[in-house]
């Protein structure tokens, strides 16, 4: 153990990390400038399930020699810290300089990591971007960040993104004792529940635009063919359901872990709820999948149309090219100047032709029609 100690303290920040309250109720290191913030949203001590009240608000370093003097767990929420804002902190709870960069520089796939006696978990939060109408440029999902780091005594949230607030979760769990009273692993289930929770509402409201998409694609037009849709709408929602697939299918394997394979940091009893979100997890990831699947097919029936239509076209202007041509030979005939050509000075010559060239020209006209040119 001392070996461990050692190595922790060789990768350690040197600056110190006592942090102080600002006067707006936010914190601040006491080492730097007044005005130079730190991204800490909450900070609070649990013990047996409730938040221990404090006199005044504590900061990191004085919360976490509470919980190892009285027991229970500190709960450390932060907002988009920069590298210099979360070093104090990762020096406090002794957080590996890989996640720390990880948590810090954000841009993660969702995994699941083990440092020592800390667990560190990646989640990609996405949020649905209502819109009246979905165009070549709509943004239809949005995505953020959330980092944690599970520890015996302690859990520490980095969110980044505008989206994902955890405010109402930490609500949520202070009015549920006895699930918080099971410590940080019971936070962790708690986000990790809240996010998938988010995955189904995002994947319903984007099978409504899919289904709007596919409606559009296969209806009939006045001369009833199909009508088809901007190619590009149908690609860029490709491309947000792509967003959404890089959130939900590397999330499957870490949630599979946590609800099965026992590890320190989980509780017996949290691990079971760990279950029911991998089975939730599954139910998204067929869904994403098969819109990826069928907005595949969707594309390619689009383009598949407007290749038709293309073909039509073509048909149409060969059709009255066939046509036409008729009049145009006869005329290029009894335009040339000659003395000595059929019926050229006979008096009924002239209607006959003309009848003639407008007899074929309705018999092509017919048969072209009858055979779906025309």
């Amino acid at each position: 153990m001392s070996m461990i100690h050692n190595l922790r303290a060789a990768v350690r920040p040197s600056r110190p990390s006592r942090l102080s309250l600002r006067k707006d109720g936010g914190v601040y290191d006491a080492t730097r400038p007044a005005e130079a913030a730190t991204a800490v949203v909450d900070c609070a001590v649990y013990r047996d399930g409730a938040r221990v009240s404090f006199e005044r608000n504590l900061t990191p370093h004085e919360a976490i020699r509470q919980v190892r003097r009285d027991g229970g767990f500190v709960w450390i929420g932060l907002h988009e810290p920069s590298e210099a804002e979360f070093s104090g902190i990762a020096a406090e709870f002794g957080l590996h300089p890989l996640a720390v960069e990880d948590a810090v520089h954000a841009h993660q796939r969702p995994k699941l990591e083990r440092y020592d006696d800390t667990l560190f978990t990646v989640f990609k939060t996405i949020h649905y971007v209502e819109h009246d109408e979905l165009t070549a440029t709509s943004e239809v999902v949005e995505s953020g960040e959330v980092m944690c780091f599970t520890g015996r005594d302690f859990f520490i949230t980095v969110r980044h993104g505008g989206q994902g607030s955890l405010r109402a979760l930490r609500h949520r769990l202070q009015d549920d004792p006895e699930l918080l009273a099971k410590g940080p692993s019971a936070v962790l289930h708690a986000i990790a529940d809240h996010v998938v929770d988010g995955y189904v509402a995002v994947a319903d409201a984007v099978q409504d635009d899919i289904d709007e998409v596919e409606t559009e694609v296969f209806s009939l037009g006045r001369k009833g063919t199909p009508r088809g849709t901007d190619a590009g709408r149908i690609y860029q929602l490709k491309r947000e359901v792509m967003e959404f697939k890089r959130a939900v299918l590397p999330l499957v394997r870490p949630m599979q872990l946590l609800s099965e394979r026992p590890m320190r940091l989980v509780d017996p009893d949290i691990q079971k709820y760990f279950r029911d979100v991998a089975d939730h997890l599954a139910r998204v990831q067929e869904q994403v999948v098969g819109f990826d699947e069928l907005l595949n097919s969707i594309l390619q029936a689009n383009l598949a149309q407007a290749s038709v239509a293309q073909n039509e076209d073509m048909r149409k202007i060969t059709s009255w090219a066939a046509i036409i041509a008729v009049p145009t030979m006869v005329c290029g005939v009894y335009g040339m100047n000659f003395d000595y050509m059929p019926e050229t000075h006979w008096k009924y010559g002239y209607p006959v032709v003309l009848g003639v060239t407008v007899a074929l020209c309705l018999g092509i006209h017919r048969t072209l029609k009858r055979n779906g040119w025309l």
